[in-house]
């Protein structure tokens, strides 16, 4: 059976899953998300779908909440060896802020950034993203966010604007690089600190128009992604499986080039090949 990483899923505590998972379907106009948003449905359904590893996350929308979030998120990884956990920061905290934040939450065991540009209204090409990115390390990766037509916060174009202000940090632009943007993926994304998972786009892409983007661009990029909890494994892998790629290909995006991104930022903790 085909091993796996999840790169892109939310996770939220037993207390507030129920309001977070309403909160998405209303951002994002889903009648119905297609999991609960809590640690342990997610790694029930990780286990049966062969999944090592989930690259874990949630996003605060308001300063208050950081603190709380990164010490959730990491905390369910100290339990439990499959999450990788990425922290949250707010574009409103100060610069002092969030360099101390960076500190603790790798303390705990962090291991990248997530951001969400359009839950957390800022531009990506922004002055308050600039801020951010400017206090993180090469040693940080960092997975935004990226595309919505509804917005003008997370647009490719931006975020190619961010990728090569810094070019020594490694940037993950989420949903094949741009949520219902993807005719500008292309022309923007091309930049090499650049790479991609691949959540919440196959429900809304061709198969062709995927793969062409993935091989434009570079298999090598690609990672797969569910965005747990709106899309279920099942839904995910099915859609990932109707792509017309090699088995090669299909390896490595659904395990290999994960593998390497998180070895390389020594989080092994997924195990071994």
């Amino acid at each position: 059976m085909q091993k796996i990483i999840d790169f892109h899923a939310h996770i939220y505590s037993d207390a507030v899953a129920a309001r977070a998972v309403s909160g998405i379907e209303r951002f994002y106009g889903i009648p119905d998300c297609r999991g609960n948003g809590t640690v342990e449905e997610l790694l029930a359904l990780a286990k049966e779908h062969n999944v090592e590893a989930v690259v874990c996350h949630a996003v605060a929308t308001s300063v208050h909440q950081v603190c709380k979030i990164n010490d959730f998120v990491a905390g369910e990884a100290a339990k439990h060896a499959e999450i990788v956990p990425f922290m949250t920061l707010h574009p409103e905290m100060t610069a002092a802020e969030i360099t101390a934040e960076i500190d603790r939450a790798r303390t705990l065991g962090c291991v990248g950034l997530k951001l969400h540009p359009d839950f957390q209204h800022f531009a990506l090409d922004g002055k308050d993203c600039f801020k951010i990115l400017e206090r993180v390390s090469p040693d940080i990766p960092v997975l935004f966010h990226t595309g919505d037509r509804r917005y003008d916060f997370s647009h490719p174009r931006q975020m190619a604007v961010a990728a090569k202000a810094f070019p020594h940090l490694t940037m993950i632009a989420a949903h094949m690089g741009g949520y219902s943007e993807w005719s500008d993926v292309e022309v923007y994304l091309g930049t090499p600190n650049v790479k991609m998972d691949t959540s919440s786009a196959l429900k809304f892409m061709s198969p062709e128009h995927a793969v062409g983007i993935i091989r434009e661009l570079g298999v090598e990029r690609f990672m797969f992604g569910t965005d747990y909890p709106m899309w279920s494994y099942d839904d995910e892998l099915e859609r990932f499986n109707r792509l017309p790629l090699s088995e090669e290909e299909r390896k490595a995006i659904l395990y290999g080039n994960a593998k390497s991104l998180l070895d390389k930022f020594k989080c092994a903790r997924h195990g071994n090949n």
